[in-house]
């Protein structure tokens, strides 16, 4: 029995390099530029950060340690914050959901209904909740309620969106049982779509509270109340170690509702 070695029988094939295309070559050269550019504009410079190391020390040292005898005023303020968080979010539920179930294409069939909701979910979702808490201050004045209102509005365009997306990914099976024996689309949108994707709804509306609370605290440093109000006043008075209290407890309310949230998603297995 003769065994046939590789210089004997066929020459083993040697894979060969690819190149990039010029595609890839234009569009990295691209990227280069943009970021040239970009880093002219923003004027980085590490440079300046290392020569500023001594503005940097000497607020570490104003900061340090914390006054905590404000710690009390700031709890109460990070309730708030955590209220303003919760009805921001309980508060745009029903205008999410009606504008998702019309903006989603498994429970409207109607091309200029899905558009004309989308729109207003799309402007909703651009305008920042910071530009709807600076409207809403003007409105209704300095405090949480112009908060609330704020991320009413803005969430309401998130959600939607994230919720018209869940349900656009919904089994197409109970929706195609339920046309087959004539229901509207009222009822495939109450019988077989919600039911299929509630728990997706449940698990983005708490990563949507997740979120809202965090907004919170920027929307009290332009006066919408809050613990992040506290922090604009002490950074305005120039009292780094209140404010650094008031970051600590911040922590502290970040990591409780992103816990808490993460524990009712798991149960939810959203």
């Amino acid at each position: 029995m003769t065994v046939e070695t590789p210089s004997q029988g066929a020459k083993l094939a040697v894979p060969q390099r690819r190149w990039p295309s010029p595609v890839v070559w234009v569009v990295v050269a691209v990227l280069l530029a943009v970021h040239v550019l970009a880093w002219q504009a923003t004027e980085f410079s590490p440079a300046a950060l290392i020569a500023g190391w001594d503005g940097m020390a000497d607020f570490l040292a104003e900061s340090l340690p914390p006054d905590f005898s404000v710690l009390g005023k700031s709890l109460e303020a990070a309730v708030i914050t955590l209220y303003i968080g919760l009805l921001g979010t309980t508060f745009s539920i029903p205008f999410a959901l009606a504008l998702a179930l019309l903006a989603s294409r498994a429970t409207t069939s109607a091309a200029w209904a899905q558009q004309a909701a989308r729109a207003v979910l799309s402007f909703l979702r651009s305008v920042p909740d910071v530009v709807f808490a600076l409207i809403f201050v003007t409105a209704v004045g300095l405090g949480p309620f112009a908060g609330v209102l704020a991320l009413v509005f803005h969430n309401t365009g998130v959600m939607g969106k994230l919720w018209a997306e869940a349900m656009d990914e919904s089994d197409r099976g109970p929706r195609e049982a339920l046309k087959v024996t004539g229901a509207s689309g009222p009822q495939i949108a109450l019988h077989a779509v919600l039911p299929t994707v509630l728990p997706s709804l449940a698990g983005l509306l708490l990563y949507r509270l997740d979120v809202n609370v965090r907004s919170s605290l920027v929307l009290g440093l332009v006066g919408a109340g809050g613990i992040g109000f506290l922090i604009n006043q002490s950074i305005k008075l120039f009292r780094f170690d209140e404010m650094v209290t008031h970051i600590l407890v911040v922590l502290l309310l970040v990591i409780v509702v992103d816990q808490a949230s993460a524990l009712v998603r798991k149960r939810l297995g959203a």
